[in-house]
């Protein structure tokens, strides 16, 4: 009887098998990941002797309370607001702080489905086929929560900002699976609707008539789920003193441009990316196909440098007191209980026999899928060794104090030129060379491309 080339049979199975229980340390290994979490099973004891959270460079003061985006994927908005907050504090004379979230979070979730449907109808207009790559792409999750810096720079410049009392959180913030749930239904129905009207000619202004219309009960949603921020707000707070303070009646645009803008510009800064592909040279500007989340703000962005300016200016900014907003592939050898990113957190060889996650270059991990941005977060300070060389950055994450060290963590130099993307710091740092790649016209990447990944 002929085999089937490729099949697994019997025999084979037996083989691989009996190479298994040939070797006593896989029995272990069995014995102890059927137990453990396998993760916690192969963490490394001498990289948790060896790691200490104390830093050469500090900034002045960091923010409290530590954030929790809790069952959602606003890091992005934590990651931004915990960077504004700092100058915030300090110039207020604030012990603790916090900038709603959640208020983003709504006039993102309004902005990101208008433009999702202007979406539907230019690529409808350009001809892309229903089953084709792009539209489809799109209509797998026309609504999630990620974003990147030039969609935060949009809202805040459009909205404002609000402190979070007077816009608190919700459900529906802290847990957005159902929402978007209701969001994406509603988005792909009406996705039909504009396409057939455009396959039929539709005029623009009847295309917009009914765009306007779905957007009253995206509205609606949006709203009954998070509630609707108001007009103007009024804050009342206490400073260190003690002493009394109300700011208001006030728009949530006259707060920041008064209030928050003199001490962090959210458009005095630049968003420096390390995208290592043969194919994406450095020293280029570049943007995704479809990326954005207001139409008629600034485009996403992303200007190619290597990693070691990007973490040579991310020092620089720490050691002048600035904060910085970066975006990474966190899961990767990354001890999460105890805040340790290092690639040498965990020993995958002597437990399994075999190395993971590192195994591939950075560029190849990102043509592979093995690797590319999932979560933003801050960085608070740098240690240098006695040659100025960086050797680890402290973290401010926004999942609760009950991870890492009351919620900071520790990464590795080595581990931020391997899985840190992109970088937010003052353009007063940057080399002009740098920021003249800015005019360049982009080199447009598709809708899927991984450098996209942090907004989807």
């Amino acid at each position: 009887m002929m085999v089937t080339s490729g099949v697994l049979s019997p025999e084979v199975l037996r083989e691989l098998c009996s190479k298994f229980y040939a070797d006593s340390r896989n029995v272990l290994a069995q014995n102890v990941c059927t137990k453990v979490d396998p993760l916690d099973a192969c963490l490394s004891r001498k990289t948790l002797e060896n790691t200490q959270h104390a830093f050469t460079h500090k900034v002045e003061s960091e923010g409290k309370p530590i954030t929790n985006q809790k069952n959602s994927g606003r890091c992005w908005i934590f990651a931004t607001l915990n960077v504004i907050r700092i100058p915030f504090m300090k110039n207020h004379n604030l012990d603790e702080f916090e900038f709603s979230q959640t208020y983003l979070f709504f006039w993102d979730k309004i902005e990101r489905c208008n433009y999702f449907l202007q979406n539907i109808v230019k690529t409808a207009e350009r001809g892309e086929s229903i089953e084709g790559r792009l539209v489809s792409f799109l209509l797998n999750d026309p609504v999630c929560d990620g974003g990147q810096w030039d969609m935060i720079v949009n809202l805040i410049n459009r909205y404002g900002l609000v402190p979070k009392t007077c816009f608190p959180e919700s459900f529906s913030s802290e847990s957005s699976g159902r929402m978007n749930g209701l969001l994406k239904s509603k988005l792909r129905d009406y996705a039909k609707v504009l396409r057939d009207l455009v396959a039929h000619g539709a005029s623009t202004e009847k295309i917009e008539a009914q765009i306007v219309e779905q957007m009253t009960v995206i509205f609606r949603i949006v709203g009954i789920c998070l509630g609707i921020p108001s007009e103007t707000i009024t804050w009342d707070y206490y400073d260190k003193t003690k002493t009394f303070n109300s700011i208001g009646p006030i728009t949530p645009v006259e707060f920041y441009t008064k209030y928050v803008k003199p001490y962090y510009n959210v458009d005095d800064k630049v968003c420096l990316v390390t995208d290592p592909r043969p194919s994406n040279p450095y020293g280029k500007a570049y943007t995704v196909d479809c990326l954005g989340n207001v139409v008629g703000g600034r485009p996403t962005l992303y200007n190619n440098q290597p990693p070691d300016l990007l973490m040579k200016l991310c020092a620089e900014s720490i050691k002048q007191n600035e904060a910085v907003w970066f975006g990474c592939d966190v899961s990767k050898r990354f001890a999460s209980k105890q805040g340790i990113q290092d690639l040498n957190a965990h020993d995958f060889k002597l437990m399994f026999g075999t190395d993971v996650q590192v195994v591939l270059n950075k560029a190849d991990r990102l043509l592979y899928g093995q690797s590319t941005m999932t979560h933003a977060m801050t960085f608070t300070a740098v240690s240098t060794d006695s040659d100025g060389k960086v050797k680890n950055f402290r973290v401010e994450n926004s999942w609760g104090d009950d991870h890492g060290q009351k919620g900071y963590n520790i990464l590795t130099a080595e581990w931020f030129l391997e899985f840190v993307f992109e970088a937010v710091v003052d353009q007063k740092f940057v080399p002009a060379d740098v920021l003249a790649v800015f005019n360049q016209d982009p080199i447009v990447l598709p809708a899927w491309d991984p450098m996209g990944n942090l907004a989807r």
